[in-house]
């Protein structure tokens, strides 16, 4: 991550600070992050000597809706911390590694399902439409989110380009960027310092700029018009993409409402073509 687990709470705390018995929930936080990331509000109310609406007080003081929204994002930070190996270390647990990966994906689309903010998805979609182009950045395994998204969006009739093959691909792009453009960053797990670097770079050319990511780092969000926080955290080494992808998806799906007639348009010219390839019978 670009910026620290520090950082991060520093960012988040009220420029007068918290006291009392809020501040012994954020020290906790501070000192004890793994317990935080995995027990219950109860718990954490246990170690900082409050009750547990102390708890979410604290939470809402830091710009949360509650407990729940602040520990999945304290969480994904946790677990960003950590070695590849140790996050896999983190989630052993009973029954097979395959069995717990579908649970945990059932577990981040019930949660994304709880919390999406669909007129955040709705902006987003406007945007696009409205756009010269959009440029996505995506990188590592979560590439796929981002390869994803712009293919059915080009499929629905609007240019958008995913940039998925480091750095140099990215500088190029960013050079071409200009004021009518989208950018959509999207980032689980870890935080690469371009992506930081191309949204901030894009935000001061007028670019309105987007985050699609399981942690708001202060340096990413700052940049961003709207974050879509989306539950990333698999069973084993590497984040899991299934909610990503369930994001990726109801943008599109929104994108194809925004102007019918050019997405129909579009449909039936990448049909044409595929016939005249062979690709349709």
């Amino acid at each position: 991550m670009t910026d620290s687990f520090e950082d991060w709470l520093g960012a988040r705390t009220p420029e007068r600070g918290l006291r009392g018995k809020a501040a012994a929930v954020l020290e906790v936080l501070r000192s004890q992050p793994r317990r935080a990331s995995f027990g219950s509000a109860g718990e954490l109310a246990q170690l900082a000597g409050v009750n547990v609406a102390t708890v979410t007080r604290t939470a809402q003081a830091l710009g949360f809706a509650g407990w729940p929204a602040l520990q999945q994002e304290l969480r994904a930070r946790y677990l960003s911390s950590l070695s590849a190996d140790q996050v896999a270390a983190e989630h052993r647990g009973t029954g097979s590694p395959s069995s717990r990966s579908l649970r945990r994906d059932l577990d981040n689309l019930a949660l994304l399902n709880r919390r999406l903010d669909e007129g955040a998805l709705l902006t987003i979609a406007e945007a696009i439409a409205a756009a010269r182009r959009t440029v996505i950045v995506a990188d590592g395994s979560y590439a796929a989110v981002g390869l994803a998204l712009a293919h059915n969006a080009r499929l629905a009739g609007y240019p958008v380009t995913a940039v998925t093959a480091g750095d140099a691909e990215l500088a190029n792009t960013m050079t071409a960027i200009g004021s009518s453009d989208v950018l959509i960053a999207i980032s689980f797990w870890r935080l690469y310092e371009s992506t930081v670097l191309a949204a901030n770079e894009a935000r001061s050319r007028g670019v309105r700029v987007f985050a699609l990511t399981d942690a708001a780092s202060p340096a990413l969000a700052s940049a961003a018009e709207e974050v879509v926080m989306v539950p990333a955290e698999g069973e084993a080494f590497f984040p899991s993409l299934t909610a990503g992808m369930a994001v990726a998806q109801a943008l599109v799906t929104q994108l194809a409402t925004v102007d019918p007639a050019r997405t129909g348009a579009s449909i039936e010219a990448a049909e044409a073509m595929w016939t005249k390839f062979g690709l349709l019978h």
